[in-house]
């Protein structure tokens, strides 16, 4: 299994308001998708991070491996979400992807 984590700030030019509307939508959209695409184990979008974080949203998924994430990233559902949900409101992305043990 591959663990898929991959965190982001919000973007500039939004209200608290807007950033935690615009969360919760990233968070039902992102995590609905393992209903909509093959070989995710589990994925959670965390929205409410400690004062001690560096980032204010978190995306902790595991795929069933290397070759079902690669699917994942070119998927027509992740491409939507991604274009419509997450990079208008977010910068300063981070990931990282590792084979678990």
């Amino acid at each position: 299994m591959v663990k898929h984590i991959v965190a982001w700030n919000y973007a500039e030019g939004f209200t608290t308001e807007e950033n935690k509307n615009n969360a919760v939508k990233m968070k039902q959209e992102l995590e609905n998708l393992i209903n909509l695409i093959p070989g995710i184990v589990s994925i959670n979008l965390y929205i409410e991070p400690l004062s001690t974080s560096d980032s204010e949203l978190v995306l902790d998924s595991v795929f069933e491996s290397e070759e079902a994430l690669k699917a994942y990233t070119i998927h027509p559902e992740h491409v939507r979400v991604g274009t419509n949900y997450v990079k208008p409101v977010t910068r300063n992305r981070k990931c990282v992807d590792v084979q678990m043990d």
